[in-house]
C-alpha cells in the first residue's frame, strides 16, 4: 500500500487501508518456525496496483459529476481531491503501476471544468492535484489538455487572491515543463513585460515563495527538448536578463535566507536550462561578463570569512582580475578558551562540528567530507582572510594566521565539541544545506556556460577561475579553492567538472606555455604565465589528490588531472611535473573503486600518450617498479585502504612466486633490481590486468561487470588495453622486448566473447605493426642493431595470422572489429610479408579482395585503404594481375555512396598510379604494354569524375591524374579513344587549380600538371588545353595567396624540358612575366604564417627562371633583355645571385615538407648544389653568346632585335657571374660545405 503524504487539510477517504507494522501477526523466532518465503509480486504490500486502483475508482467517480448543488459538489471535490493527492503514483515506489497518460489528461481536464474560480481552495486543490500527478507519473500533457489548463491557470492568476498564486504557479510550471514550444500563443501573456511572471519574478518583489515559483515556471517554458523547436530568441533574451538580475541582486536584510537560496536555484536552474540548447550568444553589453562574475560570487555561497567585494563584471584579461578586499573591520578581542556549558553568546565564534553519523546522509547535497587534510594542506590555496568562525552556513573553509595547528578541518570535528543546541543545530544543518546547493548549482550552470561559448572567446577569463601562482597580495578565489577547501564532496565534484571541462580542448591556448627559458625582469611573458598556470595545477590537483576521500571525488580529481596531461605542453616545460605525478598515483592502481582504479589507468594513458616520447616518461618506464614508494609524495592517507590486495596477498594460500605472473594488484618488478632491464613494469601491470584472474571482489564490480571468467571488471580491462596501445604507439623501443607476449595478449583478447575486448586487441595489434614499420623507414633514425629482427617480426605475423584474427575478419555482425582487423592487415611490415607463406599472403589479399563487397561503408573503407598499402609493397606491386584485380576494386568503390569510402578509393588510386610510376622507371616498358589501355582509360575517366568530388576525395583524385598522365604513351595518346577522356583530365586539374577548393587540393593539382608535364608525349605545343594549362599555373603562381600553391605552381612550370613545349613566344614571354612578377612580390602576403615558405617560394621561382634562360632561343631574345635590363631585372639578380650560392636554405628551404600517405603537401627539392647551378648558368651564357654572334650575322629587323636582346642577357649573366665570384672571394675560397645546402 502506498504511503499516504495529504499535501493539503482534508477529509480521510473512508475504507483506506492502512497497514502499520503493529498490524502485521507476530512471528515466532524460533528454529520451528517457517522459512521466510517472499510474497508474489500480485500480494507485495497488500496491492501493487493499489495507486492505480484508486486512481481509476476516483476517476470514474469524476465523470459521473456534474454541475449542480454547490455545497454537495464542493464535498465531494474536496473528498476525491484528497483521496488522489494523498495517494503516491512514484515508480520507484510502486513500480507496477501503470496510468495511461490520456486518462490523467482526461481527468484534470474535467476536474478543471467542475472548479469554478470562485472557490479558491478547491482551486488550490486543482492546482496541487495538477502538480501531484504528471510530477510523479512523469506525464506530459498532450497540446489540447495543456491549452485548457494554461488558460484555466491563467484565468486563475488574474482572478484568485494572491495568497493562491504560489501554488498556480507550481501548476503552471508543471504544466509547461517540456512544453515551452508548444506555448506560443501564450507567451506574451506570460512574459509580457507588465505580465505576471515578469512582476513576480522581479527582485523588487518582496514575497520569496511568489518569486522562487516564478522562476520556475520561467525555467521550465526554457526547458528544451532535442528535435523539438525551441523559445524564439525574444523571450529567450527575456529570460536570460529576468535569471541574470535576480543572480545579481542581494539579500535584503528582512528576507530569508533560507527563501533567498531556494530563489537563486530556481534562477540557476533557469539558465541551465536556457544555455543548453545549443550554442548561446551573449550580447555586446558585456552579458558573458556579468554572468560569469555573479556566478563566481555564487560559487563561494555561505563560505565563512569571505571579506571580499565581488566584481560585478569579468572581463577578459591575460592577467588575473583579482577580488579586493573589503573596509577593514575593527579589530575584535580574542575570544575566551571555549569552556564546557559555557553561554550560547560566543557559540558564533566556534566553527561547528558535524552532527552525528546517523545526520550525514539527511541531504542529498549536503553530505560532508569525510577526508583529514594535514596543516600543510591547509596553506596551499583558498581563503585566507576573516575570522575561523562558522559564518553563514558554519563551514570553516580557513584558518586565521593565528590558529592553532589541528590535524583535523573545522568540519570533521565531532558534534560534542558544538555547542549548538538541536533546533538551533538543525537550523544551521539546513542552511548549510540550502547553501551547498547553490554553490552546486552555480557549478552546474558554470558548466553549461563553458561548454556552450567558444573556446576562444572563453580564454580570456581563465584567469578568474584558474589561478597562475602570485607571487603576493590577496590570494585569488578559484575553482581550486573549493576543489581543496569545500567540505561538500559533491560541490567538489562539480567544481573539478569545471575544471575538465575548461581544460578539455584547450590545447591551442596551454599550446604557448614555455618556461625553459631564464626569466625575464622586465616584464613576465604570457608564456610564462600560462606555464606557471599549469605548475599552479599540478600542485593544486596532487593535494586534492592527497586529500580526498570521496570516491567519486577522487574519480573526478583524476580525470582532470588527464585532462591536464592531455592539453599541456611538457616538450617546452621544465621536466620534473610529470615524476611526482607518476608515482603518487600508483598505489590508486590498487583502489577499492573500480572508478578510480579505471581513471587512474585514463591518466597513465594521458601520460604516455603527451608529446611521445618525452624523455621525462621513457625514465620513469625504465625504473624498476616505476620508481621508489619512498619517495615524497607517493604515499597517499588511504595507503592503508589501498593496498589490501597486496597485504592480503602473502597470507593467502594462493598466493603466487615471484616469478609467476603477476596479479592484477602487484606492481611488478617490485622485488628487485632485475627489473631494470626487463619490460616496464607499467606494461606488465596492464597486461596481467587484462589476462590474469583477480583475486578478490572489489567495490563496484557488480556495475562494472566481471563475467563468470572472474577476470577484472571490462572498463578496467578496457582500459589497460588502452594504456598498452598508448605506450607502443609513443615508447616502442621500451615494449619491443615484449613483442611476443603482447601478441598474445591480443590473440586472447580476440578470442573473448566481448566485441569491445576484441576491438581493443585488434588496435594493439595494429599500434605494433605500424611500430615496426616506423623502426623499419629509410629516414628512421633506429640503428639497424636496435630494430625488432626480421626473423622476429614474420614469427611475430605468423602466428597473428594463424591465430584469431581471420574470426575477426569474417565477423560480420560487428562490422567496427571487421575495420579494426583490416587496418591490422594493412600494418603488416612489407619485408616481412615478402617473407610470409604464400597461403598467408594470398589469405590476406583474398580477404581484404572479399571484404570491399562488404555492405558495411567502413569495413569497405578498410578494406580499400589496406589493398592501397599493398600496392606498394615491393613483391606485389610489379604482379600485373594484382595491379589489374586491385585497380578494378578500386574503380568499383569510387562509384560508392560513402564519401569515406570514396575518399579512401581515391587515396588508394593515387598510391597505386604511383606504384605505376615506379615500374615505368624500374621494369621498363614490358609493365607499360602488360597493363591494359582499357584499364588505363577507365582509371582515367574514373579520375577525372572524381576531381569533381568533395575536397577529401579530390585531393587524391587530382594527384592521381597527374601520374596516369605522366604513365601513358605515346601509342595510347594518340589513339582516338584517349582524346577526349585526355582533354577532361587537363581541364579537370585547370579547373582545380583555378577553384576555390582547399589549398591542400590546389597545390595537389598543381603537381599533378608538373608531374603530367614530365611526359614528352603529352602535345603541349600543340593541344588546345594546353594554351589553358599555363595559364591557370601563371596566375596562381603570382595571385595566390597560399604560398605552397605558389611553389608548386612554379616548380610545375619549370618541368618541360623543351624549348616547344612552352608553345610560341608570346607564351613563353607570360610565362617569364610570370615567374618575374611572383619573385617580386614573393614577400606581399597578409598572412604572417606564410612569412616561413618565403625563402623556399624564391628559390623555387629563381630555378624556374634559370631553367627558361637555359631553353630560350634568338626569337624569345627581345622579351627577356627587355625585362633583364629594366626594373624588374633588378630584383631577379638579387634573388639568382643568393639561388646560385645556396643561400637562405638552411630553414624553410626546398624539400623540407614532406609529403604524406602520398600526398604532395611540400615544396620541390633540389638536389643540386650550388656549384652546379653556378655551371648551368655559365653553359647559359656560353650558349646565348654563341647565339648573338649568329643573330649579328643574319639580316632582317628581328635579327636585330634578337641579337641585341641576347647580348641583354649575356650582360645580365655576366654581372651575376660575377658578382657571385667577388662574393665568394671576399668570404674565402669556397669549401664543399659552402657548396651544399643544409637540409
Amino acid at each position: 500500500m502506498a504511503t499516504k503524504a495529504t499535501l493539503s487539510p482534508g477529509p480521510v477517504r473512508p475504507g483506506s487501508c492502512n497497514l502499520k507494522v503493529n498490524d502485521t501477526p507476530p512471528v515466532s523466532l524460533s528454529p520451528d518456525a517457517a522459512p521466510f518465503i517472499p510474497l508474489a509480486k500480485e500480494t507485495e504490500l497488500g496491492s501493487v496496483s493499489d495507486a492505480g486502483v484508486q486512481f481509476a475508482r476516483c476517476a470514474s467517480k469524476f465523470r459521473l459529476l456534474r454541475s449542480g448543488d454547490p455545497a454537495s459538489l464542493k464535498t465531494e471535490l474536496n473528498l476525491l481531491f484528497d483521496q488522489l493527492i494523498s495517494e503516491n503514483y512514484n515508480n520507484n515506489f510502486s513500480p507496477h503501476t501503470y496510468i495511461r497518460p490520456e486518462d490523467v489528461c482526461a481527468l484534470l481536464v474535467h476536474a478543471s471544468r467542475l472548479v469554478p474560480l470562485s472557490q479558491e481552495h478547491l482551486v488550490i486543490k486543482l492546482c496541487q492535484l495538477i502538480h501531484h500527478l504528471l510530477n510523479q507519473l512523469q506525464v506530459i500533457v498532450d497540446e489540447h489538455t495543456l491549452e485548457l489548463l494554461v488558460c484555466y491557470t491563467l484565468r486563475a492568476l488574474s482572478a484568485c487572491s494572491s495568497w493562491t498564486h504560489s501554488d498556480v504557479l507550481l501548476a503552471l510550471s508543471t504544466l509547461v515543463y517540456g512544453n515551452g514550444h508548444k506555448c506560443h500563443k501564450h507567451l506574451s501573456e506570460l512574459l509580457g513585460e507588465t505580465r505576471v511572471l515578469m512582476l513576480y519574478s522581479a527582485p523588487t518583489q518582496p514575497d520569496m515563495e511568489l518569486r522562487r515559483a516564478a522562476l520556475t515556471c520561467m525555467a521550465n517554458l526554457c526547458l528544451g527538448i532535442p528535435g523539438q523547436q525551441s523559445l524564439d530568441e525574444k523571450y529567450k533574451s527575456v529570460c536570460f536578463r529576468v535569471f541574470l538580475e535576480t543572480l545579481q541582486s542581494l539579500k535584503s536584510s528582512t528576507s530569508d535566507e533560507l527563501l533567498y537560496c531556494t530563489v537563486i536555484q530556481g534562477a540557476l536552474k533557469g539558465l541551465q536550462c536556457l544555455l543548453s540548447g545549443g550554442k548561446w550568444k551573449f550580447g555586446p553589453g558585456g552579458d558573458l561578463g556579468s554572468l560569469l562574475a555573479a556566478l563566481k560570487r555564487l560559487m563561494f555561497q555561505g563560505a565563512p570569512g569571505m571579506c571580499v567585494e565581488w566584481p560585478s563584471v569579468l572581463y577578459p584579461a591575460t592577467l588575473p582580475q583579482y577580488e579586493a578586499p573589503s573596509a577593514p573591520k575593527p579589530p575584535e578581542p580574542a575570544p575566551d578558551p571555549p569552556a564546557q556549558g559555557k553561554a550560547s553568546g560566543n557559540k558564533k565564534k566556534k566553527s561547528r562540528g558535524k552532527g552525528k553519523k546517523t545526520d550525514e546522509k539527511r541531504g542529498d547535497d549536503g553530505e560532508e567530507d569525510e577526508r583529514e587534510r594535514e596543516p600543510a594542506l591547509l596553506k596551499g590555496g583558498g581563503v585566507k582572510g576573516g575570522g575561523g568562525g562558522g559564518g553563514a552556513g558554519g563551514e570553516a573553509w580557513s584558518k586565521g594566521p593565528a590558529a592553532s595547528p589541528s590535524l583535523y578541518p573545522s568540519w570533521r570535528k565531532s558534534s560534542s565539541d558544538s555547542e549548538f543546541s538541536d533546533p538551533e543545530g538543525g537550523a544551521q544543518n539546513k542552511l548549510r544545506l540550502y547553501h551547498c546547493r547553490v554553490r552546486q548549482g552555480a557549478l552546474h550552470c558554470l558548466l553549461v556556460v563553458v561548454k556552450g561559448v567558444e573556446k576562444r572567446t572563453l580564454y580570456g577569463y581563465w584567469s578568474s577561475f584558474i589561478p597562475d601562482a602570485p607571487i603576493g597580495g590577496h590570494p585569488p578565489l578559484t575553482l581550486l579553492t573549493i576543489i581543496l577547501k569545500d567540505p561538500s564532496p559533491k560541490v567538489r565534484a562539480c567544481a573539478l567538472q569545471v575544471l575538465s571541462a575548461l581544460l578539455d580542448g584547450s590545447r591551442q591556448l596551454l599550446g604557448v606555455a614555455e618556461d625553459t627559458a631564464p626569466p625575464r625582469t622586465a616584464f613576465t611573458p604570457f608564456s610564462f604565465s600560462l606555464a606557471a598556470a599549469i605548475r599552479e595545477l599540478h600542485r593544486s590537483l596532487s593535494l586534492a589528490l592527497l586529500a580526498e576521500a570521496s570516491a567519486h571525488t577522487l574519480t573526478q580529481v583524476i580525470k582532470s588531472l588527464a585532462h591536464l596531461v592531455s592539453n599541456a605542453p611538457y616538450n617546452r616545460l621544465r621536466p620534473g611535473l610529470l615524476s611526482p605525478l607518476w608515482r603518487q598515483i600508483r598505489p590508486y592502481i590498487r583502489h577499492r573503486d573500480v572508478n578510480v582504479r579505471v581513471s587512474v589507468l585514463t591518466l597513465y594513458g594521458a601520460l604516455l600518450s603527451a608529446q611521445a616520447p618525452l624523455p621525462e616518461v621513457q625514465l620513469l618506464l625504465r625504473q624498476p617498479g616505476g620508481g621508489s614508494t619512498s619517495t615524497t609524495g607517493s604515499h597517499t592517507p588511504q595507503d592503508t585502504a589501498l593496498s589490501w590486495r597486496q597485504r592480503d596477498a602473502p597470507s593467502s594460500p594462493s598466493h603466487r612466486g615471484t616469478h609467476a605472473s603477476p596479479p592484477a594488484s602487484r606492481t611488478p618488478t617490485e622485488e628487485g633490481e632485475g627489473g631494470r632491464s626487463g619490460p616496464p613494469w607499467l606494461l606488465q601491470l596492464c597486461m596481467s590486468l587484462v589476462t590474469q584472474p583477480r583475486e578478490d571482489q572489489s567495490d563496484g564490480e557488480a556495475a562494472g561487470g566481471g563475467g563468470p571468467t572472474s577476470l577484472e571488471p571490462f572498463p578496467l580491462r578496457l582500459e589497460a588495453l588502452q594504456v598498452l596501445a598508448h605506450l607502443v604507439r609513443g615508447y616502442f623501443p621500451l615494449a619491443q622486448g615484449s613483442l611476443c607476449e603482447l601478441g598474445q595478449v591480443s590473440a586472447s583478447c580476440l578470442r573473448e566473447t566481448d566485441p569491445s575486448i576484441q576491438l581493443h586487441g585488434a588496435k594493439l595489434l595494429e599500434e605494433l605493426g605500424t611500430g615496426i614499420i616506423q623502426q623499419y623507414r629509410a629516414e628512421s633514425s633506429v640503428p639497424e642493431t636496435a630494430r625488432v629482427p626480421l626473423s622476429q617480426v614474420v614469427q611475430f605475423w605468423l602466428e597473428v595470422l594463424s591465430g584469431p584474427l581471420n574470426r575477426a575478419l569474417q565477423s560480420e555482425q560487428h562490422p567496427t572489429l571487421q575495420t579494426s582487423a583490416c587496418d591490422t592487415l594493412s600494418s603488416i611490415l612489407p619485408q616481412a610479408f615478402a617473407q610470409l607463406p604464400d597461403k598467408s599472403q594470398v589469405m590476406c589479399i583474398t580477404v581484404l579482395l572479399g571484404l570491399t563487397y562488404s555492405d558495411n561503408s567502413l569495413v569497405k573503407a578498410a578494406a580499400v585503404r589496406a589493398l592501397g598499402v599493398y600496392i606498394l609493397f615491393p613483391c606485389l606491386r610489379e604482379d600485373v594481375m594484382f595491379v589489374a584485380d586491385t585497380a578494378n576494386t578500386i574503380l568499383m568503390a569510387l562509384d560508392d555512396r560513402s564519401a569515406n569510402v570514396r575518399a579512401k578509393a581515391a587515396w588508394s588510386l593515387g598510391n597505386l598510379t604511383d606504384t605505376l610510376i615506379v615500374n615505368m622507371e624500374c621494369v621498363g616498358e614490358d609493365f607499360q604494354e602488360e597493363l591494359s589501355d582499357m584499364l588505363l582509360l577507365k582509371m582515367l575517366k574514373s579520375a577525372a569524375r572524381a576531381s569533381a568530388d568533395k575536397d577529401r576525395v579530390k585531393s587524391n583524385a587530382v594527384r592521381a591524374l597527374g601520374n596516369l598522365l605522366h604513365f601513358l604513351r605515346y601509342g595510347q595518346l594518340t589513339r582516338p579513344v584517349f582524346q577526349q577522356p585526355l582533354e577532361e583530365a587537363v581541364r579537370a586539374l585547370v579547373q582545380t587549380v583555378q577553384s576555390e577548393a582547399t589549398m591542400k587540393v590546389r597545390w595537389n593539382a598543381c603537381y599533378a600538371l608538373g608531374n603530367a608535364f614530365q611526359n614528352p608525349a603529352l602535345p603541349l605545343d600543340s593541344a588546345e588545353w594546353s594554351s589553358d594549362a599555363f595559364s591557370a599555373l601563371c596566375s596562381v603562381v603570382s595571385s595566390c595567396k597560399n604560398f605552397k600553391v605558389r611553389i608548386k605552381s612554379a616548380a610545375a612550370l619549370s618541368v618541360p624540358a623543351r624549348r616547344s613545349s612552352y608553345g610560341d613566344v608570346e607564351r613563353f614571354g607570360r610565362v617569364w612575366s610570370a615567374l618575374a612578377t611572383a619573385l617580386e612580390n614573393s614577400e606581399d602576403t597578409h598572412n604572417f604564417l606564410e612569412y616561413r615558405y618565403c625563402a623556399s617560394l624564391r628559390h623555387t621561382l629563381a630555378k624556374a627562371l634559370t631553367h627558361l634562360l637555359s631553353l630560350s632561343q634568338a626569337q624569345d631574345m627581345p622579351a627577356l633583355g627587355a625585362s633583364l635590363a629594366g626594373e624588374e631585372g633588378k630584383g631577379i639578380r638579387e634573388h639568382l645571385i643568393k639561388y646560385l650560392r645556396g643561400e637562405g636554405e638552411g630553414s624553410g628551404g626546398p624539400g623540407r615538407e614532406g609529403g604524406k600517405g602520398g600526398e604532395r603537401d611540400g615544396e620541390e627539392g633540389d638536389s643540386s648544389n650550388p656549384q652546379e647551378r653556378v655551371t648551368a648558368v655559365q653553359k647559359t651564357r656560353d650558349r646565348l653568346r654563341g647565339a648573338c654572334v649568329e643573330a649579328e650575322g643574319g639580316e632582317g629587323l628581328g635579327m636585330d632585335e634578337a641579337a641585341r636582346g641576347a647580348e641583354m642577357v649575356v650582360a645580365f649573366l655576366e654581372d651575376v657571374l660575377r658578382s657571385c665570384e667577388e662574393l665568394e672571394g671576399s668570404h674565402g675560397t669556397p669549401t664543399v660545405a659552402q657548396f651544399t645546402p643544409t637540409v
